[in-house]
């Protein structure tokens, strides 16, 4: 009675935490202005979509395509733009949800093994990559949602769960991940299936019991018909997206095809450094149970399954050199899941819980001291507070190639401008406001400069104005 009323404790102080820090990671996604280069990206990208109302092709800036990614989490944001309004909250919103929801959909688990639902919500909400990107404007998000959705699906549906979408779910997923990041949602699901199947010999049972044509039916309804439109709407867009993100990103770091961005180029074998960093402290211990129960694993249906989609996608990436450490984000379900299943046998388990709470706890550290100085904007990659002062009285300009930030923020106004252009303001005394980067300052004349007033300073950015007031004085 006493045990039981101890563990009730000990649970309701977990499902405090876990609120808690989804209560402040939702805080904060209110809070910091978006990010450049990919969160503003993305968020400006939905914003433009809402503006010209074009669902098919999404829009890097008006009238040029975005070819680099489907557009799932393009459609996320914008649909929250619509109906709540365009700020960041409301961008990382749909992200957010996509968080809870995918720690709703592995607490059952927890009941199986008679403990907490909370204690896979803990697993999720502590891991770093996890807390990191729970509202992020990414894709990244989106595909671990699709991801987690094929696999469990398949798992509930191979299992003899006798819910009857649990197969037509499985189609779903791999439909959503085609929206989100595109054909990589196979690469990282179906070989971890196809090999547990095999060890299983399951091959008949899989056939027997998915509606494959049915499926087949939905994949093509709900994501093949959308690539059909892109390439129609915006010719080119499959080769770019399928031929060169997929094949020739992969395989080549110096690929110098991207539109978008730059080459990642990164070690080999650096998937999985960030998995011990950004997966700390739970891929620790699920590592050393691993080892202590190897002989056992493969005797369990369920630990099989688990492995093979944890180490399955940083084996794919393992030989990749173009990669960020959010491709690790497909694993965070599975990682939970074996730390539900050896949560009892788990050594150390108070020490391993303490440091689970360094990240959370340095990020709560981090944001009240930039806001008790007043250091958020300063410290923030975004031009949010730039954009903020001019309250459109004047034209606004960003000093070579504009920022995402900065035209979110301005909603699209925001132009480019050289140093041509900044002279012919000056001289026909056309007041104006600049953004200029401060590494950028020595490609601007000295005499050019002196009749630029800094207003707005940031750690990497300085906002200057230029009006008739400013030779008077």
């Amino acid at each position: 009675m006493i045990r039981l009323s101890n563990n009730h404790i000990q649970f309701n102080w977990i499902a405090l935490v876990v609120i808690l820090l989804l209560l402040f990671r939702l805080f904060l996604n209110g809070t910091i202005p978006l990010m450049d280069n990919t969160e503003a990206r993305y968020a400006e990208i939905a914003r433009i979509m809402v503006e010209t109302n074009d669902w098919i092709v999404p829009q890097i800036d008006y009238g040029v395509p975005f070819w680099a990614k489907p557009p799932l989490s393009t459609w996320l944001s914008a649909g929250s733009f619509k109906i709540f309004g365009v700020n960041e909250f409301t961008a990382r919103l749909p992200y957010f949800l996509l968080s809870v929801f995918i720690i709703l959909m592995v607490v059952k688990y927890a009941r199986r093994e008679k403990l907490s639902n909370w204690i896979p919500a803990l697993g999720l909400i502590t891991t770093p990559q996890f807390f990191l990107h729970a509202g992020v404007v990414s894709t990244d998000v989106a595909l671990a949602f699709s991801v987690a959705l094929v696999m469990l699906s398949f798992w509930e549906a191979i299992e003899g769960n006798k819910r009857w979408y649990w197969k037509y779910l499985f189609f779903v997923g791999i439909s959503l991940g085609l929206l989100a990041k595109g054909p990589i949602v196979v690469i990282l699901t179906l070989p971890p299936l196809f090999i547990w199947t095999w060890l299983n010999r399951y091959f008949k049972r899989v056939w027997l019991i998915f509606p494959w044509l049915s499926g087949i039916t939905i994949i093509a309804f709900m994501a093949v018909s959308w690539y059909y439109f892109a390439e129609k709407n915006s010719p080119g867009f499959l080769d770019y997206f399928v031929v060169g993100e997929h094949f020739r990103r992969f395989m080549d770091d110096s690929w110098t095809g991207d539109k978008y961005g730059f080459p990642k180029s990164q070690p080999l074998g650096m998937i999985w450094i960030f998995l011990l960093l950004f997966a700390f402290p739970w891929i620790q211990a699920v590592i050393a149970k691993t080892i202590k129960n190897r002989k056992y694993i493969l005797k369990n249906s369920w630990l099989t399954f688990l492995m093979l989609w944890l180490l399955w996608t940083p084996i794919f990436f393992t030989t990749s050199k173009s990669l960020i450490h959010p491709y690790i984000m497909p694993v965070m379900v599975p990682l939970a899941l074996l730390v539900v299943y050896w949560w009892n046998e788990l050594r150390y388990r108070k020490i391993i819980v303490a440091f689970a709470f360094f990240i959370p706890i340095i990020t709560i550290g981090i944001y009240a001291y930039a806001k008790v100085t007043d250091n958020v904007d300063f410290y923030a990659n975004s031009d949010k507070q730039f954009v903020e002062v001019t309250h459109n009285l004047i034209p606004i300009f960003h000093f070579g190639r504009k920022s995402y930030s900065s035209q979110f923020y301005s909603r699209g106004k925001i132009k480019s401008i050289q140093l041509n252009k900044i002279e012919e303001h000056i001289f026909n005394e056309s007041p104006f406001l600049v953004i200029i980067k401060n590494k950028d300052k020595s490609k601007i004349p000295e005499i050019i400069l002196k009749e630029l007033i800094p207003i707005e300073v940031s750690n990497n950015k300085t906002l200057y104005q230029f009006s008739i007031k400013n030779n008077d004085g």
